[in-house]
Order: C-alpha cells, then structure tokens, then sequence
C-alpha cells in the first residue's frame, strides 16, 4: 500500500517520535485560540495524533473528541494524564464517522495536506459540513506555499552523517498536481530504512474554494494562532471557516 491510499502509514512510521521536542510547535498558541471558539463544546479533532493539542484543550474544560488513523498514535494520547478520557474513532480523517452536533471541528499543522487525494480533502470539508452545529466552525491551520520550494522535479538534501550512518531526504514534486512524495533514507549497521511521506499542497484561496462547495464560508483568517494579521508575505494561515 503507498503513501497515497493509507492513511494509518504516518503514524506507524513516526508515533514513537511524534512527541521529540524537535517534531512540533508549542500548543499554547493554539490551545488560545480555539478555546476562545469552543466554548465548553463538544469539539472534534481530526487526525488528533498524540493529543499534543487535545489534551491541554480539554483540560480547559472543553469537551473533545477526536479521529485517528492510526492506533500507535492513540495509545501514545492514552498513555498521556488525562488522554484516556478523550473519545477517539479510529479511522480515516476524511470520513468524518461521528455523529455529533460539534460546535467546533479543527486540523492543524498542515495536516489537511497529508490527504494526497483532492477528491478525499474534498469529502473532509463536506463531512465536517455534516456534523457541524448551525453556523459551527471548522478551523484549518496550513502553510502558503512558495513556490521558490517547488522549483524544480526533486530535491536531494543530506540530513545528517557520522562515522557509520547517514541519513537522506529525498523530494520528487509534480507541480501541476501539487503534490511531493518524501523519502527520508537511514543507510547504517542494521542496513537500509525507509520512511515516506507524501503531500497535496494547496493555497488558501484554493482551501476557500473547496470550503464554499462544502457550505462554508471563510470568517477569519490570521497569519498564526496569535492572530497576527495575514498578508501577501504571510507564511503560514489559520483560518477559520463558517456554515452558512
């Protein structure tokens, strides 16, 4: 199976490091800004992961649930205080299978991308459209993309190197798909390990057009969870959208 069609891949491949100090930003920011939009919920998350941002939301007292593809990204939230208390339907993010009303759903750091598939970022739109409360929220957190980034069909780069191992990165980019497949390449003494990645990159004009053909409207939109004004340099977005 590749990197395209399943959605569990990711977190078989990087839950064990998802959680690095390196790996993610602080939640703070955005623990702010959404508990300013949820009230005391319930909310939902998709692709919840290890609960970097769930867990501190709820112990706000806001109700959250979440979806997750992958079950060794669970058991590292439910090993987590208080993570086991927080609902999770495995499954795939784009299938939206709950039931809710929600009065917030939301998809951070760039995760909306790691659907390769438009036709699958499509259905997350109209499924959380689905079990949104009238005039709900859905809030997408993203980069722009600078096409300085895609100038060009691959890209090698060397991670990192010692006296017995070497790591390497490589990008193949189809530009007109606006998609890249990663291969991140670990050469050492146990031999040759591989870890994929793939995205479907979209601008946010792009994301606006997809969220209007799911029933919603853009409300907001910052240049980060500190709701820094957004503009032409801006290099990342979040961006919140409405029903109706």
């Amino acid at each position: 199976m590749s990197v395209f069609d399943d959605p569990g891949l990711f977190g078989r491949l990087y839950a064990a490091d998802y959680d690095g100090p390196d790996n993610n930003p602080d939640p703070g920011p955005a623990v702010d800004f959404l508990a300013g939009l949820a009230g005391a919920g319930p909310v939902l998350e998709l692709a919840i992961g290890t609960g970097r941002v769930a867990v501190p939301l709820a112990a706000r007292g806001v109700a959250v649930e979440g979806i997750e593809a992958s079950p060794e990204m669970v058991a590292h939230l439910r090993a987590k205080p208080d993570g086991a208390g927080i609902p999770v339907v495995i499954g795939d993010m784009a299938d939206v299978a709950v039931r809710g009303p929600f009065r917030l759903a939301y998809l951070v750091f760039n995760t909306l991308f790691n659907l390769v598939d438009p036709a699958r970022q499509a259905d997350c739109f109209r499924n959380v459209a689905r079990v949104l409360e009238p005039g709900g929220a859905f809030v997408i957190e993203a980069f722009v993309p600078d096409p300085a980034d895609f100038d060009r069909d691959e890209r090698v780069q060397m991670r990192a190197v010692t006296e017995d191992s070497v790591t390497l990165r490589v990008h193949q980019y189809d530009r007109l798909a606006q998609t890249f497949v990663r291969q991140t390449i670990t050469i050492d003494g146990d031999g040759v390990r591989l870890s994929p990645f793939a995205m479907h990159y979209m601008w946010p004009e792009q994301i606006d057009r997809m969220a209007a053909d799911a029933g919603f409207r853009l409300a907001e939109r910052y240049a980060d969870w500190r709701r820094q004004p957004f503009g032409r340099n801006s290099t990342d977005h979040v961006s919140v959208y409405r029903l109706g």
